[in-house]
């Protein structure tokens, strides 16, 4: 089997668009969810991008994901929304709300919604491009499955909880920061396991809460709920400023659980067979709330060449900014991506049952 293979974009989203057709999905959401999944492989985050394709089509069929979106308005204001996903899936949850805060950032110059009963919505900086696409501030947190060990602990209590914000600028490519709140998140320890690669030490714990170097291992407990689990952004000690990582991931369960009245923490995903009651948190700022579009353009740019013309570290040629990298991934993979030869093989096992194919590009 070959580690990588490339294919057309063009045909892997009619590809995925099909499958989540055929699984119950209407053609826009399925239109929503594949653009998210690409998207993550588009910008080389392969642990957020199709390969997720399989759990949601398990989901799906033993009825623990809704295929269809309905959203219920719990609590509106001119500048604020609480939504209730009623189980469906995430991504078209989290994009019809994003809508709906874009819609009022408009009117209101700002918008906040917290989102209940929803389900893994894939890269928290999706929804954040939607903001920064009207030239508006994004920001895009979810909480997630209890993955990381809080400092001093040695089982899992909360999620990786990703962070993302971003700010559009004129000539510069917009800042865009989209990050777990954990050293790395979940899928990255499935892309280590499936090359079947030790992990550096920083990254997890075993279930007596000591470093460990093995991924398979340590997904093993997680499933298994046997302790252990990833750390939190910054390691597994209070030296490290662990405990900073794990303070975040705290509050993005506030403003996603708490302030929607969800789960949060061990609750999310709290029973094997049950709805997994993700929640997320969502909000768009107009910058004519602050200064004008022009001058944040300008101010944005400023800052951004500060950032990027600072002094290199020996051996060192460029600095980056948050979100650069993806960008130009973007546009390196703007016809193609690459996909893990064991990710392949797993799409046209799902294609399989439905009648469809995946093919290799051979340009």
């Amino acid at each position: 089997m070959k580690k990588q293979i490339t294919v057309k974009n063009v045909e892997l989203k009619t590809f995925v668009v099909d499958i989540l057709k055929n699984t119950g999905l209407s053609h826009e959401n399925a239109e929503i969810t594949a653009d998210v999944l690409i998207s993550a492989d588009r910008r080389n985050i392969e642990s957020h991008g199709v390969a997720r394709l399989k759990r949601y089509v398990d989901g799906i069929k033993s009825g623990i994901i809704k295929p269809e979106c309905s959203l219920t308005i719990i609590r509106e204001t001119p500048v604020s929304l609480v939504i209730d996903g009623n189980g469906g899936m995430g991504q078209p949850i989290a994009y019809h709300t994003m809508r709906k805060c874009i819609e009022k950032a408009r009117e209101h110059f700002m918008c906040f919604a917290s989102i209940r009963n929803s389900n893994h919505y894939g890269i928290a900086g999706y929804y954040t491009l939607m903001a920064l696409e009207e030239n508006m501030i994004g920001i895009s947190l979810t909480n997630s499955a209890p993955l990381v060990v809080p400092t001093f602990g040695k089982d899992a209590v909360v999620g990786t909880n990703p962070i993302s914000i971003g700010f559009p600028a004129k000539n510069e490519r917009p800042f865009l920061l989209d990050m777990a709140t954990s050293t790395v998140p979940r899928g990255k320890l499935e892309v280590y396991s499936r090359n079947g690669t030790a992990i550096p030490d920083s990254w997890a714990c075993d279930e007596t809460g000591n470093p460990s170097i093995d991924a398979t291992m340590v997904l093993n407990n997680l499933i298994a709920r046997k302790g252990g689990g990833l750390l939190p952004l910054g390691g597994g000690t209070e030296l490290t400023s662990g405990y900073k990582g794990y303070g975040l991931s705290a509050v993005v369960d506030i403003l996603t659980g708490v302030l929607s009245s969800g789960t949060v923490g061990t609750d999310v995903y709290g029973k094997k067979g049950a709805p997994a009651e993700v929640c997320h948190f969502l909000s768009v700022i107009n910058p004519e709330a602050f200064m004008g579009l022009d001058e944040l353009h300008n101010n944005m740019d400023y800052y951004i060449q500060m950032l990027k013309n600072a002094t290199k570290a020996d051996g060192q040629a460029r600095i980056f900014v948050a979100g650069e990298k993806e960008y130009e991934a973007m546009e390196k993979n703007k016809d193609t991506v690459s996909l893990q030869g064991k990710v392949f093989t797993i799409l046209n096992e799902i294609g399989a049952e439905h009648g469809f194919i995946l093919k290799e590009s051979k340009e």
